[in-house]
């Protein structure tokens, strides 16, 4: 298998099209590399607009039998955690240490498993199966069936749709995520264009530990969403949304968070402990559990207004630029109304 991999984590999917085979291809051994479905969107948003998805939108026409009733109504049943059996155990393959080394250089950079705490990233790395495909191998078949995901560490795959090439790929790069989650055929077909270096994780591995992930980060930011009194006019599907696009910071004492005069990218609420807002040199506003900054920033794209500075280990909670009006709704009228430069200007 492979010396080295890139360092770059592209996902390429496509939404679950024809049930037409394609034909003129080796095919893999059964079992070993005959399965993915892949769509444009994700997972709560984890494949939306990849390069594969792309490229299939704008080189197909969405086929006669593709039922998006059908899927939406899977998948729904499909990515609910609490369908999962309590008494489900990872699998366990024995890797040598050389094979760890290649995935923790390679595969473990994927974005998929990046955000992943070490428990869970160990489960995933004992977890992935290592597959050797040869040059004009079918990896998978548009419109079979199947129940793994694929990393590609070496080597580089094509993407055919109804017959027609979309796409390819490399190291680094990732397809099949989908069909971990919903009863669809696969979308593509994808070919082995060299020898290629794959690995294989099966479906309840990837539910279970990414979509479990997923909803003890909503109940976790839920219980602190409902608290800041900011976001009481979101309904609580609002805040799920806006639960899946946080994350958390940590502070020590005395660290700026933002700083004057800088740009900003992220919009922040502090979950617990206190920081001083500064402006100019001057202490203007305590903050603590609750409060918000960065807003004005993102509301206006203009440089930060202040300082803010930790006076206390301090966590916090950040949504990025991109979030911040999609995610907050109606808030984002609140954050205009109560922006304390208005206030200083009316003064």
């Amino acid at each position: 298998m492979a010396e080295k991999s890139s360092k770059e984590s592209v996902s390429f999917s496509v939404d679950p099209f024809s049930n037409e085979r394609i034909s003129g291809h080796k095919s893999v051994a059964t079992n070993d590399a005959t399965d993915s479905r892949s769509s444009n969107t994700g997972a709560f948003g984890f494949f939306k607009g990849s390069a594969f998805a792309k490229a299939v939108a704008s080189n197909t026409e969405p086929p006669k039998n593709f039922n998006a009733n059908r899927r939406t109504s899977v998948s729904a049943e499909a990515m609910n955690p609490n369908n999962f059996k309590d008494d489900w155990k990872a699998p366990v393959h024995h890797l040598t240490h050389e094979q760890l080394q290649r995935l923790n250089d390679s595969v473990v950079k994927n974005f998929l498993f990046s955000q992943l705490d070490q428990e869970s990233l160990k489960t995933i790395i004992f977890a992935l199966e290592e597959k050797r495909v040869n040059k004009g191998d079918e990896v998978i078949k548009q419109g079979d069936q199947g129940d793994f995901f694929y990393v590609v560490e070496k080597g580089k795959v094509s993407y055919y749709v109804d017959g027609k090439k979309v796409n390819d790929s490399s190291n680094g790069s990732s397809f099949g995520e989908l069909a971990l989650m919903y009863n669809s055929p696969r979308a593509a077909t994808v070919v082995a264009e060299s020898d290629c270096i794959l690995w294989a994780l099966d479906r309840m591995t990837f539910r279970r530990i990414l979509l479990e992930r997923t909803s003890r980060k909503r109940s976790m930011y839920d219980r602190f969403l409902k608290e800041v009194p900011l976001l009481k006019s979101l309904s609580s599907y609002e805040r799920s949304k806006l639960a899946d696009a946080l994350n958390t910071e940590n502070y020590v004492e005395g660290k700026n968070i933002v700083t004057q005069g800088e740009g900003g990218e992220n919009f922040y609420f502090i979950e617990n402990g206190t920081a001083d807002v500064i402006k100019d040199g001057k202490v203007v506003q305590k903050l603590r559990k609750g409060d918000y900054f960065g807003e004005l920033a993102l509301l206006y794209d203009s440089p930060r207004q202040a300082t803010v500075k930790a006076t206390s280990s301090l966590k916090v909670v950040t949504l990025g630029k991109s979030g911040f009006q999609r995610l907050l709704g109606p808030a984002v009228e609140v954050l205009k109304l109560q922006d304390p430069t208005k206030k200083m200007k009316s003064n």
